[in-house]
């Protein structure tokens, strides 16, 4: 969060310098190439890097075995954990997204995606927010603190044999595995450090709670399956469903394709069950104690698909409220998404020529970072819209550039007006009514801010 707003060599120095690749040169090259992804993203390479040699020494370096993307990306992981045991209030909210290079027919040693037509890899990634206040509308503010851990694979050509039996399935490793695993690697939250996980319905799954309290770790996540309850002959679906209305409220939806934008009500109910424990191999596992709460759309257009969330937690809902804080905490779910669209419209992973997996999983490395950087402009326009920045924060040059090429807003510097300007420089028209820029525009505006950042330098010197 902190280095959103630097230059884009003091954020590649502050995020990478600490890298271990076993020689400083390759350190410092790595330095030199974030520094120029960040001012130009992309996945090409040559549209970041201008001259023959420095492009010449990327490939050289990406070409390194001992240059992987768990060396590249390791210090800027081992920041954010650092900044998330401050006394504060967390979300780690984790999805998986598919990275497609189905096209790139001589990149080698990929894995098959999707149904198996495709050809690429994965990314799971946990996100870190720091929850900065709580609106009176019961809003947790967010800003983002980085990545807390990202697990990168290909899939093998090989598929599990679709007639095995659930123990031999429940006993080999599976990908789904992924979901809290991180967490068996971190230290327990401090003191004063309160830690949520937030994921999707794919993570109900017994184990992810398992981990959630053995941490301990709170959680919030989305169910799944009509889960058994202990000594009673219903499910948690039908338990939460048969409870009192706590309140109703309003939640604005974005559009969506073949959706328009809407206001909708939503109803909470909420209640207390005990989850019985599943089968597993060689193992007996204890029933599960939770809180349940449900947010059902009321009187959805028709035609339209409602709002329908049962969230398995282990926050308070004793009260509307508390129930009301579950949701909305949840709904900040959609960064996860948005952070995989920054990392591939926005930082351009999937336009990656290299020649191998291994060589683009290290460029990931970077670009990972990257994408977070650019989320970060965008959330803390929302965050913080009305906030002064001065020269010293974004530079001097940057300043004057866009008071030349958009004109200096009437209400200052601030966050929002910043990157307002920033994306006018790719097309954004900014009216009232338009919101916030999408990545297309917003990539746009920075690539050609920083080229004339570069004539600037280059006019100043001569």
């Amino acid at each position: 969060m902190g280095t959103t707003l630097q230059s884009p060599s003091a954020w590649a120095e502050a995020e990478f310098r600490d890298a271990d690749l076993h020689d400083v040169r390759r350190t410092r090259r790595l330095v030199c190439v974030a520094s120029a992804l960040a001012e130009h993203p992309s996945g090409l390479l040559p549209h970041a890097l201008r001259a023959w040699a420095d492009l010449k020494a990327a490939y050289r370096l990406f070409g390194e075995e001992d240059v992987t993307y768990d060396r590249v990306i390791a210090p800027h992981w081992q920041h954010t954990r650092q900044a998330c045991e401050k006394p504060g209030d967390y979300l780690f909210v984790e999805d998986t997204t598919e990275i497609d290079f189905t096209s790139h027919y001589m990149t080698e040693d990929l894995g098959w995606t999707g149904d198996g037509g495709g050809r690429g890899m994965y990314a799971h990634t946990t996100l870190a927010l720091c929850i900065e206040r709580w609106t009176p509308q019961n809003e947790p503010e967010v800003l983002i603190l980085g990545l807390l851990g990202q697990k990168v694979w290909t899939r093998p050509e090989k598929t599990p044999d679709r007639l095995e039996k659930k123990r031999q399935r429940l006993e080999r490793p599976r990908e789904s595995e992924r979901w809290a695993e991180l967490f068996d690697r971190l230290r327990p939250p401090p003191a004063g450090a309160r830690w949520t996980y937030v994921a999707d319905r794919e993570s109900d799954i017994y184990e992810v709670f398992e981990r959630c309290a053995e941490r301990p770790l709170d959680y919030i996540v989305r169910a799944n399956q009509p889960r058994a309850l202990s000594k009673e002959d219903r499910s948690v679906f039908e338990a939460v469903a048969e409870a009192n209305a706590l309140g109703r409220f309003e939640v604005f939806l974005r559009a969506r394709p073949g959706q328009k934008a809407r206001t909708s009500v939503v109803e909470v109910r909420s209640c207390a069950v005990t989850l019985r424990g599943p089968w597993r191999p060689r193992r007996k596992t204890p029933d599960l104690s939770v809180r349940v709460v449900e947010a059902r759309e009321v009187d959805a257009p028709a035609g339209v698909k409602p709002i329908h969330w049962v969230l398995l937690t282990s926050w308070p809902t004793e009260d509307f409220v508390s129930c009301l804080r579950v949701v909305k905490a949840y709904a900040k779910r959609w960064l996860i998404e948005e952070y995989h669209k920054a990392l591939k419209t926005g930082a351009g992973i999937e336009q990656s020529q290299l020649s191998s997996a291994a060589a683009i999983q290290a460029l990931l490395g970077i670009l990972a970072v990257v994408a977070v950087r650019l989320l970060n402009m965008k959330l803390l326009a929302q965050v913080c819209p009305d906030e002064a920045i001065g020269p010293e924060t974004i530079g001097p040059e940057v300043l004057k550039i866009l008071e030349a090429e958009r004109g200096k807003p009437k209400e200052g510097w601030t966050h929002r007006t910043l990157l307002v300007r920033i994306a006018g420089l790719g097309g954004f028209p900014g009216r009232k009514g338009d919101g916030l820029p999408g990545w297309q525009t917003l990539w746009r505006g920075w690539d050609r801010l920083m080229m004339m950042v570069q004539g600037y330098d280059l006019a100043h010197k001569s």
